[in-house]
């Protein structure tokens, strides 16, 4: 079944990053497909005016058919107003992109996504995307601790104004976000150009979802241009914690760990209930991410699961599945939490398969 939520973006970076910037680029480049852009203010987003054609007090209508509003209230009220404004045909788009500003933690946003019921029933969250400034990003990644957490729950990262500095600085600083967070590709970009074919489609957490997309939104990237490994399938191998940056990185980096696990026989449905739940109980708060493919005792199919902090999207059904694999993946992205306890609470997982 085809999943008909809208699809919801995420759009995330320091102040300065140049989220602006891809955002302009996002809204030239995909005419073919009408996007609502939410931001706090108008002001604050600079939209290019040649791409203006009638606004109002709370919308901005674009010539690419794209349109731009501001958030009235709580933002799931805002979501709500303008589909039901969508739906009585004022307005027509097939996807959103939330624009935070750059001291916003990404997830109070994500969770309003997964616990409004009228916004969860209508949107899915496509994926997070956080552009980090190339030039400046590691003295923002050392001074503000939002920084490193707007890296550490991304699903994809743009690095922009690479042009501004040096190959080897580029990889250092590749090196040191990869440490936060192995999961989420690394895209470098000048001014946005040629990054609006790989920006959305990130999520592994929906409806129609193919085995391929799910293992690589929970599978580590591997180095080298921010390419994910060319088949996910045929080798994880490696998949396991990230080496941790630098000593002459920011103490914040040192906040942020991952652990992961790879799980080869199926995992009871009571023991995986008891060690989510607990897992929540315990450390919900300090859980920035938890995603995982997981295979359950007697399903043929796994499912894929995702939440933030202590709210979860309900889970779902992998049925284009490779023959014979019943490997599951799990991965924990948290703040605060040692990297040893959060990789015991994973190895407390794996011994409630069928087999232990």
């Amino acid at each position: 079944m085809e999943d008909s939520r809208i699809p919801v973006t995420l759009l995330t970076g320091f102040l300065g990053a140049g989220k602006t910037t891809l955002l302009n680029r996002l809204l030239t480049d995909e005419a073919g497909e009408r996007i609502a852009v939410i931001v706090n203010e108008f002001g604050e987003v600079g939209l290019d005016h040649d791409l203006m054609e009638i606004s109002t007090d709370d919308v901005v209508l674009l010539s690419s058919g794209c349109l731009c509003c501001t958030v009235r209230g709580e933002l799931s009220e805002t979501i709500t107003q303008l589909l039901a404004r969508r739906t009585s045909g004022e307005f027509d788009f097939s996807r959103i992109v939330i624009e935070t500003t750059g001291l916003a933690d990404p997830g109070p946003i994500l969770q309003t996504m997964l616990v409004e019921r009228a916004v969860s029933d209508a949107t899915r969250v496509d994926g997070v995307v956080t552009v980090v400034d190339a030039a400046n990003g590691p003295a923002t990644l050392d001074a503000q601790f939002e920084a490193v957490s707007q890296v550490a729950m991304a699903d994809l990262v743009i690095l922009s104004k690479t042009d501004l500095i040096d190959y080897d600085q580029i990889i250092a600083l590749e090196a040191r976000l990869r440490g936060l967070n192995a999961t989420a590709r690394i895209v470098p970009a000048v001014r946005g150009k040629n990054i609006s074919d790989q920006i959305w489609g990130l999520s592994g957490l929906k409806r129609n979802v193919q085995a391929a997309n799910a293992i690589s939104w929970v599978a580590p990237v591997a180095a080298g241009a921010g390419q994910p490994k060319p088949d996910p399938l045929a080798n994880l191998s490696g998949f396991g914690t990230s080496p941790k940056p630098a000593a002459q990185f920011s103490p914040h980096d040192a906040r942020i760990e991952t652990a992961s696990i790879i799980i080869d026989t199926p995992v009871t449905d009571q023991g995986f209930d008891d060690w989510l739940n607990d897992l929540v109980r315990r450390k919900g708060p300090n859980l920035l991410r938890v995603k995982g493919i997981v295979f359950l005792e007697g399903i043929p199919n796994p499912f894929v699961f995702h939440g933030v902090q202590n709210v979860f999207d309900p889970p779902v059904l992998v049925k284009d599945w490779p023959e014979g694999d019943q490997t599951s993946r799990v991965v924990i992205i948290a703040r605060d939490i040692p990297q040893s306890e959060l990789q015991g609470n994973l190895d407390a997982l794996a011994k409630h398969t069928a087999s232990a």
